[in-house]
Parts: C-alpha cells; structure tokens; sequence
C-alpha cells in the first residue's frame, strides 16, 4: 500500500537538537568569540554588547520573516563599527561561536533511532530552521556521519527566509520533489512552526515538547497539530 506522506521536514532547536545550559562550555564560547573579533574589550563586556546588538536584529528577522547571512549579521548588525576585511573572514566561526554561548547542543534522545528509521521506511528526509550561522548544521551533520539521511537542508541563513513564511517550505517541497500535502513538519513551536507548515498546505504537523520546554500550551483552530508527543522515538508509531 502507498504511503499517505513521502516526506519529513525536521526542525533544529528544541525538537532535533536539544541545548544544555553548561555554563563552563558557554563561558568558553564567550571568550573565544571575543579573541576571534580581536576585540580590546574583556570578553564578558564584550558578549553585552553582542547581544545588545542582536536585538534590534533579532526584532527586524521577526518581524519581516528574513534572516541575514554570516557576513551581513556580522558587518551590519553584530559589529558594524569594527574592521569589515577581518570580520569577512571570520564571520562563520564568530556565528557559531555566538550560538555556543547559548549551549551546548546534542541529538534529541531517540533523534538518531527515528531519522534512520524513516530512512530505511522510505521516507525522504529534510531539515527546515531558523538559525543564524551557515555553517554549523552542515558540519554537524557531516561530523555526526547524518548528512547522507537528509535530501534537503534549509537554513534561514541561507536562503534568507524565516519561518512562519510559507515560502520556506515551499523551497523544501521543491528541491525534494514532493507536494506539500505529501509532507510531515515535526517541530517544537506551535506558533512560528504550524502556522507556516498550514499555510504552504503541510499533510501532518507533530508538536515535540521536550522535557526542558513543557509548558502549558492553548491550541486553536491555527496552530493545532495533528499529533503532540514527549517521546521522540512516537514518530516511527505514527509513520508506518
């Protein structure tokens, strides 16, 4: 018998990815960022400022649904006032140093069981993310050895697009090859993630609530998924 869905589009932070809140690791992170600005400010006072500096950025992605590359973030946003030659060539690693002082990120428990699970079922799979650094997921999965279950991998880094645009997904759709109606979205943000995966037509939305973000959630007409699991390893009982 056919299958109902062809594809499943996985997001990254708080459902395929979980942070952990080390402060040794964080604290590392931070000082390695300062030391690759090359900056004279001590590295704690220069994390303020960063984030101070994110805000006004992080309002703008919100609020138009776009996200800036390495380059962009860091020499418009991040640190405009700093030498742009030097900032060109170490925007990457200063991303993915910045998203290191948030935690330290390992593979949902069950994460890697359901992803080869899927795989060997038939299914193709793909990543859909709001993230900034363009190359952090690419080296991760490739590090992990994961890189040759997934047949797409859209960032919002890259394609300059944030979820709840409908058009991200529609992107995912394209370059894999299937109808959106023939899709599964497995996320962690009934907000931002069913809203967009409804509009582009997404067959079946699964909302992950991890044990570090329950929380208390009212559903409604516009943001109910179809199945809400605490379990990653649920998706291989609800996709034959």
């Amino acid at each position: 018998m056919e299958k109902q869905y062809k594809a499943v589009f996985f997001d990254l932070g708080g459902t395929l990815r979980i942070a952990f809140l080390e402060e040794a690791y964080m604290r590392h992170a931070r000082r390695k960022m300062a030391e690759i600005a090359g900056t004279d400010m001590p590295y704690e006072e220069f994390y303020q400022m960063i984030e101070e500096r994110y805000e006004p950025y992080r309002k703008w992605a919100l609020g138009e649904f776009k996200e800036s590359g390495d380059e962009e973030l860091w020499c418009k946003w991040l640190l405009p006032d700093y030498d742009p030659a030097r900032i060109r060539q170490v925007c990457h690693e200063l991303s993915f140093q910045y998203r290191q002082c948030k935690g330290r990120r390992e593979v949902v428990d069950g994460g890697v069981e359901v992803i080869k699970g899927l795989h060997e079922r038939g299914y193709k799979l793909g990543i859909i993310s709001n993230l900034i650094g363009e190359n952090e997921v690419p080296d991760w999965l490739e590090e992990d050895g994961l890189d040759s279950y997934f047949d797409t991998v859209i960032l919002s880094s890259v394609c300059h697009m944030r979820k709840p645009c409908s058009e991200i997904y529609d992107l995912a759709c394209q370059q894999i090859g299937v109808k959106p109606e023939e899709c599964v979205s497995v996320a962690d943000n009934i907000k931002r993630d069913i809203a967009g995966a409804k509009k582009a037509g997404i067959g079946c939305n699964i909302i992950f609530r991890s044990p570090e973000k329950k929380h208390p959630v009212e559903f409604t007409e516009e943001n109910r998924p179809d199945y809400v699991i605490e379990d990653f390893r649920e998706i291989l009982n609800i996709l034959p």
